[in-house]
């Protein structure tokens, strides 16, 4: 039955031909019979042309409704004007006008409803009932008006119906492309965000690693003992970026090994102290003070102070010169976070802290941008008087998220 439905659906004019022969039929056994014996349909020469050609409407009113409501108003004047009273094909009429109304262009679905509206008071003008009175002609005029009304009533139910499920396929077609471009955002943001992390994990723990190694490598001969504990805290340090990476890497995947909480957590402003006591091992003098009253913030607001001053703090160590110092202010306040990281270094041109590396392929003052502005942060960044740089930082906790 399935193969049957989808078969008429796909030549719906083979079944508008097939209600169209049987409507011929019916209207030809009419005339034959009623014909014979009273002549009440008029002429049959004249009737049996007109039955034809609104079978034919029928046949071809999803091919070409607006030429078959014209031709149909024609049999319906011919009608009238050839004394051929109401035969079984007239219900062409109500077909083709239900076909405009829900196919057909504006002009003929309006010209169907007033040819239907005056269909049946013609016919009653035309042919009255001659034992019956005024009021009663009217009555059946209005009567015979109802079909004709409900069938273009109905056509244009339907064509409402395609325009507003039609409204709603584009709609969800919209929204999915909505849909897909957010994803696309969403994902080129996850990249960012991924390489800003990436960039500062490298970046810094590598750069210890490189000082400690030209250490130990100097003082080799001369002092083992400071050479092995140089090598020891190249090692914690290259583990302690493997692991860093390993849970940056980690959100790329899907899986147990994601949910088993085998990744570090992210850093906050309590591993701060870890921070610093690790660039002061490899070399680097910083003074770090605490000022207001430590208290716990969103995650989003840590990890954005904890990544500032260990950018900072990478940058001063790379283009700081040699004896250069730096200095760390972690400031509580009541609605924000505030923080500034300065050093004295003369080595390198401040340009080189707007690229973000000695070889101006870095992300350096970028990527810490691109983070406080995630957070609805400010960012103030660029040379001391004297010498040096200074990096001040403002991130608020009502607005970050």
């Amino acid at each position: 039955m399935q193969r049957l439905y989808d078969f008429l659906r796909r030549h719906p004019t083979w079944v508008d031909s097939f209600w169209a022969v049987v409507l011929l039929g019916i209207s030809g056994v009419s005339l034959i019979s009623v014909n014979g014996a009273s002549d009440r349909h008029g002429p049959l020469a004249a009737a049996f042309p007109i039955a034809v050609v609104l079978s034919l409407v029928v046949a071809l009113r999803r091919r070409m409704p607006e030429k078959m409501l014209v031709l149909a108003a024609a049999m319906g004047f011919a009608q009238l004007g050839l004394d051929v009273e109401v035969v079984p094909a007239d219900f062409a009429m109500l077909v083709i006008i239900y076909t405009v109304a829900a196919d057909g262009a504006r002009w003929a679905s309006r010209f169907a409803l007033i040819g239907g509206l005056c269909a049946a008071p013609l016919a009653q003008i035309r042919w009255p009932q001659v034992d019956s009175g005024s009021v009663s002609n009217v009555l059946i005029a209005v009567f015979q008006t109802v079909p004709f009304a409900l069938a273009w009533v109905l056509g244009d139910s339907i064509r409402t119906r395609r325009a507003y499920l039609a409204q709603l396929e584009e709609r969800a077609a919209r929204l999915e492309k909505e849909r897909e471009a957010q994803a696309k955002v969403a994902v080129a943001a996850e990249r960012a965000r991924i390489a800003r992390e990436l960039h500062d994990v490298v970046a810094h723990n590598v750069s210890v690693m490189v000082v400690q190694a030209d250490g130990a490598a100097y003082v080799m001969d001369a002092a083992p003992e400071q050479a092995r504990k140089a090598l020891e805290t190249i090692s914690g340090t290259g583990r302690q970026a493997l692991a860093e990476m390993r849970r940056l890497l980690g959100v790329l995947r899907t899986g147990e090994h994601q949910e088993s909480g085998e990744y570090v957590p992210q850093p906050d402003v309590e591993q701060l102290d870890d921070l610093i006591e690790q660039c002061r091992t490899s070399g680097l003098p910083v003074d770090f003070k605490v000022e207001g009253t430590p208290r716990p913030l969103p995650s989003g607001v840590e990890l954005t102070a904890y990544r500032i001053v260990q950018e900072a703090l990478t940058n001063t160590r790379k283009h700081g010169g040699p004896n250069a110092g730096a200095s760390v202010r972690l400031v509580y306040f009541d609605d924000g976070l505030g923080l500034l990281v300065e050093d004295d270094g003369k080595g390198a041109p401040h340009e080189l802290y707007e690229e973000g590396g000695a070889d101006g392929q870095g992300h350096g003052l970028i990527g810490m941008r691109e983070r406080v502005g995630m957070v609805g942060g400010t960012l103030d960044a660029g040379p001391r008087p004297g010498g040096g740089f200074r990096i001040s930082a403002l991130l608020p906790l009502k607005s970050a998220h």
